[in-house]
């Protein structure tokens, strides 16, 4: 029953259903041929919804769209410009490092692609950057949002391990910035081959803080939220609401650059961006349920510990499984339905499940500007105003420290777990 289940949910999926009735149709179907009673549908998505850290989900898209209507992702990037302009290849710096701070509030790629992408590749485009590559740098570079804090994904992955929130959105910080210095590294190589254009000189004392000094509220955003964290004064979901307040305040008395009518549409964006991946979140709690009935977790540990007990090997195993999946679904679905499967045999080997969750993520995420399905791909193709193909070619380049980073960070996992560890003492 349960190859069954997969194959259909596979089926429909190709077959171009939308995900979560790809997910809840052979859920229906298995539920009526068992005969069990069809409330059984409604309690099981109830109850994945009553969980008080996926309250942050929709709260940190909200906060993503507020930056994007306030002038905030502006003075971001000025600031990055001035800062790290000067390096090989200029503004393909600026993109890469902008997405770190950008990511300090939003929390989601596409939100780092849609917020930060237009701003970088529109000046990308008047410096005599190729507009191809301007988009490859940026999707990228996006893939830093969803590791560093706050983190959707992130908050996703401890809803379905129970495993600490804090731990984890803290744990992202150190894979961000190896991820950050390998991106810059490759595009400094690409940049001085192709002759790309950069600043003309290292800013002044007097620049650079004139481009700081106007920045500071947008950057002191994820120093608060990282630090209210760590020193147990909110929780990640209360964080959530707390960056949100920051950020109207900011942009409102700072900036003055905020309106009703800006709030409104982002509340708007808001409500169509969490029901779909809280939809999501609820289909895939019954088809994971069926899962576990049939035995499915116990059945894949015991053929993942029959294949080795060596948790290198297992780890492997993992990484090609979620890079092949993170190609097709979104890392939403994917968490919900392949974390649960694989994350018990794997704790059981001696692997940390905080360290497992940043290898989950960044494995999905690397699949989001992978072919076939990579929806930053096709994202930033409409933003740059080019083919899909142009962008993939230039992409390829940066597999290389992307999967580079995925090396690091499964082979040495203190990358993840040295800072979480240091809440333990």
């Amino acid at each position: 029953m349960a190859i069954l289940l997969i194959s259909v949910f596979c089926t429909l999926f190709v077959l171009g259903f939308p995900v979560a009735l790809s997910i809840v149709l052979p859920s229906i179907g298995y539920i009526l041929y068992e005969d069990l009673t069809i409330e059984m549908i409604a309690q099981r998505m109830l109850y994945a919804m009553d969980s008080f850290p996926l309250i942050a989900v929709p709260v940190f898209i909200f906060a993503g769209n507020l930056m994007n209507s306030s002038g905030i992702t502006d003075r971001i990037f000025r600031f990055a410009d001035t800062l790290v302009g000067r390096i090989p290849g200029g503004l393909a710096q600026v993109n890469i490092f902008g997405s770190l701070i950008f990511a300090g509030i939003s929390g989601a790629a596409l939100a780092d692609v849609g917020g930060l992408g237009k701003v970088e590749i529109k000046a990308m485009r008047e410096k005599g950057f190729d507009p191809a590559f301007s988009g490859a740098v940026t999707a990228a570079s996006a893939i830093v949002g969803p590791i560093f804090p706050p983190s959707i994904p992130l908050i996703i992955y401890g809803t379905v391990t129970s495993v600490s929130t804090v731990k984890l959105l803290i744990a992202g910080i150190g894979p961000a910035l190896v991820c950050v210095a390998m991106l810059m590294t490759m595009t400094a190589v690409i940049s001085l081959k192709r002759g790309y254009p950069r600043a003309p000189r290292w800013p002044t004392w007097r620049a650079l803080l004139a481009a700081f000094l106007p920045a500071i509220p947008a950057l002191l955003a994820p120093v608060f939220l990282v630090t209210g964290m760590l020193s147990g004064l909110f929780t990640p979901t209360e964080a959530a609401a707390v960056v949100v307040v920051y950020i109207i305040l900011v942009s409102s008395l700072a900036y003055r650059e905020l309106t009703w009518q800006h709030v409104l549409q982002c509340a708007l964006d808001t409500l169509r961006a969490s029901a779909g991946i809280l939809l999501i979140v609820a289909a895939a709690s019954i088809f994971g349920w069926i899962l576990s009935v049939e035995q499915v977790p116990q059945a894949v540990a015991k053929f993942m510990v029959s294949i080795s007990d060596n948790k290198y090997v297992l780890l492997l195993i993992v990484n090609i499984g979620l890079l092949i999946a993170g190609m097709f679904l979104d890392s939403t679905t994917a968490t919900l339905l392949i974390v649960p499967i694989i994350a018990g045999p794997l704790v059981a080997v001696g692997i940390d499940p905080v360290h497992l969750g940043l290898i989950t993520i960044f494995n999905l995420m690397i699949g989001l500007v992978t072919p076939p399905m990579g929806l930053s791909l096709f994202l930033i193709s409409d933003i740059a105003n080019v083919t899909i193909r142009q962008v993939i070619r230039e992409m390829i380049p940066f597999y290389f420290p992307l999967v580079i980073t995925l090396v690091l960070i499964t082979l040495v996992p203190e990358i993840s777990t040295w800072l979480p560890s240091l809440m333990d003492r």
